[in-house]
């Protein structure tokens, strides 16, 4: 099992993201505006979350973290990290609610997940995001993301094949914004 250690900013608690989630996350992954950029289809039904929590909150590699509102317990989202390789190189992605979009809070979460991550020692992390996923690719861009790559084709999805944006952050760039 992975360790993943509680973090807290002055707003958010991000603790370890557990099956018990699935019902609050629920309307999140139900979400059809939401989800259109998603790996998957919005969920139809509260069963279907259930069974997508499973196998996710042990998964090799993957450290998943839910958000959650200071002094709150109910989760609002989650940030993952996985590490791709030896050598210090992190993959990381988010999913937060629509209710709290344009609060700053999915920006404050990832970026207490990359202080974490690089405090550990990684060298790297990147993310892999829909190159019309204008929200994403704004977010990750603020935080000092640049963009590295472009593939064509990479992803089958609920909406065809997508191309995909690769976007990388080195340690020393991070402590330098």
């Amino acid at each position: 099992m992975i360790d993943v250690p509680a973090l807290a900013t002055a707003r958010l608690r991000l603790r370890k993201l557990v099956a018990d989630d699935a019902d609050a996350l629920h309307p999140t992954l139900a979400d059809v505006e939401l989800m259109h950029w998603w790996s998957s289809a919005p969920h139809t039904s509260i069963e279907e979350t259930r069974a997508y929590f499973a196998p996710r909150i042990d998964r090799d590699g993957w450290r998943c973290w839910a958000i959650t509102l200071a002094g709150q317990d109910r989760a609002i989202g989650w940030v993952a990290a996985g590490e791709k390789r030896q050598g210090g190189v992190t993959e990381i992605g988010y999913i937060l609610s629509r209710d709290h979009w344009g609060k700053g809070i999915a920006a404050e979460a990832v970026s207490a997940v990359i202080d974490r991550l690089f405090a550990e020692g990684q060298r790297r992390v990147f993310a892999d995001t829909d190159p019309e996923n204008a929200a994403s690719l704004a977010l990750l861009e603020r935080l000092g993301f640049r963009r590295e790559g472009y593939l064509r084709g990479e992803w089958e999805t609920h909406i065809g094949v997508r191309d995909s944006v690769i976007l990388g952050l080195l340690r020393d760039e991070w402590r330098a914004s």
